[in-house]
């Protein structure tokens, strides 16, 4: 912490305002997690904040030390969320104009939430990336003092008041904290303080999988910009931490773990049971990488969960159950092949014994086999691959499909369709979730290739998935390819998947 000063950090955060607006949010036990993990875990309840969300503590602080010529002119930011509401609110409290830029794709609950407390919003963009670029044309024009989302002094040093916190309310009585990583902020506050006083105690970023940004600069010892990232945690959704919060990082962050999706669907459930509260993504991120770390480690402790907010959309929530119990390994999701006869099914359910059958998705697809997508209660990874085993032991063909997205995502909802396509090829896409989007693929593929399959299902999220087919034959390959680079989304292609091939792929394909 030498190179960037401990003595700052620390006077910073001890003399934040952020009390004004923010309280002191309880640090409160999760009796279930801890006695499924062997360990005392701490959830810091930052859900509970007026916004619902850690990110009023920075922004407040930030915009409560504006001099009077910039509190005159008002404030403006670019967020997907949290921090908008955090902006939006400090600036009413304290009688400014606030400006915020969100992107068109963000859930409406944050772009209501964020008008009602009397801000401007302009949306602008797909991505934040676009919506900041705005922002900046923006505060050239009018003036306005920009409140950084994570990557200013006095934003950090707010966050940091929550390892203050942290270690008196547990009286210096901890082993390992973990901290959401999205643009690094709030872990440079938390870690960059907790370090300062208690060296010996862990810091641990938790970051998705697919928004590492942290993870992949750390290893690289310089900031790393991903060319893309996952917006499942939206609120952590960031291609490049902030500079000043990556030096911070360097110095304080033990380790960051990554965890997937279903992981944090599964954390999700986890508040919930031990809190009946129900975060966000990226709020229920830091269980996610608790439990992953707790798993590794093996070893007892108390571990502290900042939990970093609350404001789900309500639609999402139909996602979360559906994989949170992939994500706690208590569900595995199998194709399995039987003999297309009488009493086959029967047989079927007695291989498969006392287990509770969560999903099951059949229909006759010929008359010498049939294929099954079953879902099964497990009581863990290990126990579902048994289940999987224990079937082909006794003579199916039976294919693990739990860690399958595209089964998880399209063909778990599609089993039953077989068709006679001629040269199909199969691609997921991902577009942003908005008006118009889905007619942008179609202008874009202008009829020139039939589709002979589509699935879209709204997740309630940022972005839309599909999964699609077209009729594609090898001299129309190069055409085709030049149709994927002209429509610029995300595109996967999935020819080998092999529940395409058990459930899907025609005797055409």
């Amino acid at each position: 912490m030498a190179e960037e000063g401990v003595g700052t950090l620390l006077h910073d955060v001890l003399t934040s305002r952020v009390y004004d607006v923010a309280r002191e949010t309880p640090l409160e036990t999760a009796p279930r997690l801890s006695k499924r993990l062997s360990a005392e875990v701490l959830l810091k309840r930052e859900d509970l904040q007026p916004v619902f969300s850690f990110k009023l503590r920075g922004a407040h602080n930030k915009i409560a030390q504006l001099g009077e010529a910039e509190r005159a002119r008002g404030v403006i930011t670019a967020s997907a969320g949290n921090h908008a509401q955090g902006v939006a609110f400090s600036a009413r409290h304290l009688g400014l104009r606030a400006v915020i830029v969100m992107p068109v794709t963000t859930p409406e609950i944050k772009v209501e939430a964020v008008r009602a407390m009397g801000a401007e919003v302009v949306l602008a963009g797909d991505s934040y990336s676009e919506a900041q670029a705005r922002c900046d044309a923006l505060a050239a024009e009018s003036g306005l003092a920009f409140v950084h989302p994570f990557d200013d002094p006095l934003v950090i040093a707010g966050q940091g008041t929550i390892g203050e916190e942290i270690l008196r309310q547990s009286h210096g009585r901890l082993d390992a904290v973990f901290v959401p990583v999205g643009g690094g902020g709030l872990v440079a506050g938390v870690g960059g303080y907790l370090k300062a006083l208690m060296p010996a105690v862990k810091v641990v970023g938790v970051e998705p999988f697919e928004a590492d940004a942290m993870h992949r600069s750390l290893e690289a010892g310089e900031r790393v910009s991903l060319e893309r990232v996952g917006i499942f945690a939206d609120g952590v959704a960031v291609r490049q931490v902030g500079e000043r919060a990556f030096r911070i990082a360097r110095a304080c962050v033990d380790e960051v773990v990554r965890v997937t999706n279903d992981e944090i669907c599964a954390a999700i459930k986890d508040v919930f049971d031990d809190t009946r509260s129900v975060m966000e993504p990226a709020g229920a991120l830091a269980v996610a990488g608790l439990k992953r770390w707790a798993a590794r480690e093996g070893r007892t402790g108390r571990l502290v969960a900042i939990l970093s907010g609350a404001n789900m959309n309500f639609d999402r929530l139909r996602f979360v159950a559906e994989r949170a119990e992939v994500g706690e390994a208590r569900e595995a999701l199998l194709g399995v092949t039987i003999p297309e006869r009488p009493g086959a099914f029967r047989e079927f359910c007695a291989a498969i014994g006392p287990r509770v059958v969560t999903e099951f998705n059949y229909r006759l697809s010929g008359r010498e086999s049939a294929h099954i997508f079953v879902g099964l209660r497990t009581a863990s990874r290990e126990d579902g691959l048994a289940a999987a085993a224990g079937l082909r032991a006794r003579g199916y063909q039976a294919l693990d499909l739990t860690d399958d997205e595209m089964a998880k995502l399209h063909v778990r909802y599609m089993v039953g369709g077989r068709a006679t396509a001629r040269d199909e090829r199969l691609y997921r896409f991902e577009f942003p979730e908005r008006p118009g989007a889905l007619m942008q693929f179609l202008d874009t593929l202008g009829g020139r290739f039939n589709i002979s399959l589509f699935h879209y299902r709204n997740h309630g999220a940022d972005f839309g998935r599909v999964l699609c087919a077209f009729e594609v034959s090898d001299a129309e390959l190069a055409e085709f390819r030049s149709f994927l680079d002209r429509l610029d989304y995300p595109s996967f292609p999935e020819a080998g998947n092999p529940a395409y091939a058990l459930f899907l792929a025609g005797n055409g394909g």
